[in-house]
């Protein structure tokens, strides 16, 4: 009977060990590889990001840190637009220095409507009704000006000058420096019915609006008002209200004016019974043409008005020697005489009363 016998021969283990050996080697191969693989792709799905943050990141921070060149200047500023307040004021400083205060006022009320508290404006109103010695009416507005307070600036303390010291004279208006009034030849000021201190008679405006006309360059009509001092008796025959008017020649030369002048009474009785006053409406109207003819010269510029008398017209005489050349309106003097003696005095421009002073007594 034979019997099997198993032993190992060294052969067989040695062979054995290789191929487990191999075995290994190609598992640790796939792990590595597998540990490869997965790592490759988180590395790829990462890699796009970086260059994707640098793409977004890059305009913002080349904007911000890039400045203007050194020799480039920066554009303008846009110059802010004036108000309507602004270039009402502006038409109406204009206005006055023409000596067209009666659109200058207009611009003026306009401008107040839209802000009553304004200071500049307040200002320049007053200051034309001062070179129109309405000083019941510049008083009134400088008095506003007062109650704005110190936050109205420069304008404030020429208030507070204005009513503490007077109106300037004349000469006092061109040279800037304040002082009382001495517009009628003695008398120093006005009470509130604009009669002047001691007088009998006071001006309590005048008015001058311009009316479109096609026959002519210029036809102007003052509407004045005169009143007497209260309980003070008139007699009316002896009331004598000048109005002068007066053209500049060539741009120049100031001459009484050679224009048409006529007056008329609006109201109806003008003897200074009541206690309103009197009103008056003179024309001055020059037709179109640069040179009026001899025979529509004036030899005479004022219309002297006699209460009681019929209006006349301006009579034609004779030209003046050495008048010829382009006339302009300049402007006027209104002067009130009772029994000879000087009342009242206004004038537009003020500039007029230094040119012309008025007589203390009333010419025959």
């Amino acid at each position: 009977m034979r019997i099997l016998t198993l032993s190992s021969s060294p052969l067989s283990d040695k062979s054995f060990r290789i191929g487990v050996g191999v075995v290994v080697i190609f598992a640790a191969a796939e792990i590595l590889s597998a540990a490869y693989y997965y790592v490759s792709r988180i590395h790829v799905s990462q890699a796009p990001l970086r260059p994707r943050v640098v793409a977004m990141r890059t305009p913002s921070i080349s904007l911000a840190i890039v400045p203007p060149s050194a020799n480039e200047a920066p554009p303008p500023a846009a110059p802010a637009a004036p108000s309507v307040i602004d270039r009402l004021l502006e038409e109406a400083t204009a206005l006055r220095a023409r000596g067209d205060t009666a659109n200058a006022l207009a611009r003026l009320q306009q401008a107040s409507e839209r802000d009553p508290k304004n200071a500049k404006v307040l200002e320049e109103t007053a200051k034309i009704y001062e070179s129109i010695q309405n000083f019941d009416r510049s008083n009134e507005t400088w008095r506003k000006i007062q109650e704005i307070g110190p936050s109205a600036g420069a304008s404030f303390e020429l208030a507070a000058t204005r009513l503490k010291l007077g109106v300037p004279t004349p000469a006092a208006v061109e040279s800037g420096l304040p002082g009382p009034s001495r517009l009628d030849l003695g008398t120093s000021g006005t009470d509130a019915n604009g009669t002047l201190e001691g007088s009998n008679l006071g001006i309590t405006e005048v008015t001058a609006t311009e009316t479109p006309d096609p026959d002519a360059e210029t036809n102007l009509t003052l509407r004045i008002g005169v009143k007497k001092r209260p309980n003070a008796a008139i007699d009316h025959t002896k009331v004598k209200i000048q109005v002068y008017f007066y053209d500049t020649v060539d741009d120049k030369d100031v001459k009484l004016t050679n224009a048409e002048v006529t007056y008329e009474w609006l109201t109806p009785n003008h003897d200074w019974a009541g206690s309103d006053p009197e009103m008056l409406a003179v024309t001055y109207t020059r037709p179109k043409s640069n040179l009026l003819s001899p025979e529509a010269a004036l030899s005479a510029a004022a219309a002297a008005v006699n209460p009681g008398k019929k209006s006349p017209a301006s009579k034609p005489g004779p030209a003046k020697a050495g008048e010829s050349g382009r006339r302009k309106y300049l402007g006027y003097i209104v002067r009130v005489y009772y029994h000879d003696q000087l009342q009242a005095v206004r004038a537009d421009p003020t500039r007029l009363l230094k040119l012309y002073p008025p007589s203390p007594t009333a010419s025959p």
